[in-house]
């Protein structure tokens, strides 16, 4: 396999990504909460039921969004890559990606941008800081979902793969062979980024756990999503140690496939 050319210092023009599905209580507050720190917000809405569409179309109506329509449910992964198509179009070099379940702390938007600004060839990306609204599975989870990613990786290099907030060079992501359409797809591309030889910054963001009241939903499919874990942490480690043995036997150059 090809290695993937390191993306080179470029103009930083980016604008927001929210990725939407059934998230009717909560992606207009994030919506409106983005819209003053860049010029456009994207949504799109992955086949979201009807309360949900229309809470897209209202971002539409209200100037607040360009807002794209997927047919149906395709996936976290299946709707960033739209947004990413939709964001080439308007002609954005960088994304930042925020969920729209409102459990991130928006208050470090600047600082994202900022840092994507000065490293532009960066993936950007968030790790939680917890407060006690946290439920004791979800952290436990991440632990074991960081043992994989640390073993793909090196330890540290991405503090946190399943974080929905983080800055995507365009030029950098349109590389990669990202197989992934749903929650696994968070990651394999910061896996995949981290392969191809771009910085990763690891920035904190804080991160609330809403009520249900609230509109905190999941969307997390319990063996589904697991399953799919699984393979792919199977996938990439497989990937990992097959080109770590080829490197040693002078087989391979350093850099992993993208």
């Amino acid at each position: 396999m090809s290695e993937a050319p390191l993306v080179p210092a470029s103009p930083f023009r980016c604008c927001l990504l929210v990725p939407t599905y059934d998230n009717p209580l909560t992606v207009g507050k994030v919506a409106a909460a983005l819209a003053p720190h860049v010029e456009t917000v994207i949504v799109v809405d992955d086949g979201s039921g009807p309360e949900g569409r229309r809470a897209c179309e209202q971002l539409a109506a209200d100037g607040l969004a360009v807002v794209h329509h997927r047919p149906r449910n395709g996936g976290k992964g299946a709707a960033v890559k739209t947004g990413f198509a939709v964001a080439r179009e308007h002609g954005f070099t960088h994304v930042l990606q925020i969920d729209a379940d409102g459990q991130h702390d928006l208050d470090a938007i600047p600082r994202f941008l900022e840092r994507g600004r000065a490293e532009p060839s960066a993936l950007v990306i968030g790790y939680p800081e917890y407060d006690d609204s946290a439920p004791p599975v979800r952290r436990i989870a991440r632990k074991f979902t960081r043992f994989w990613v640390d073993l793909e990786t090196g330890r540290g290099v991405v503090r946190d793969s399943m974080i929905g907030f983080r800055v995507y060079p365009l030029r950098l992501v349109e590389h990669l062979r990202v197989a992934g359409d749903r929650m696994d797809f968070d990651i394999e591309i910061a896996v995949r980024i981290a392969w191809s030889g771009a910085p990763v910054v690891n920035e904190p963001v804080r991160v609330r756990y809403l009520a249900e009241d609230e509109g905190g939903v999941s969307h997390f499919q319990m063996f589904w999503d697991n399953l799919r874990f699984s393979w792919l942490h199977s996938k990439l480690c497989t990937i990992k140690c097959t080109h770590w043995a080829l490197e040693r036997l002078g087989l391979r150059r350093r850099r992993l496939p993208p």
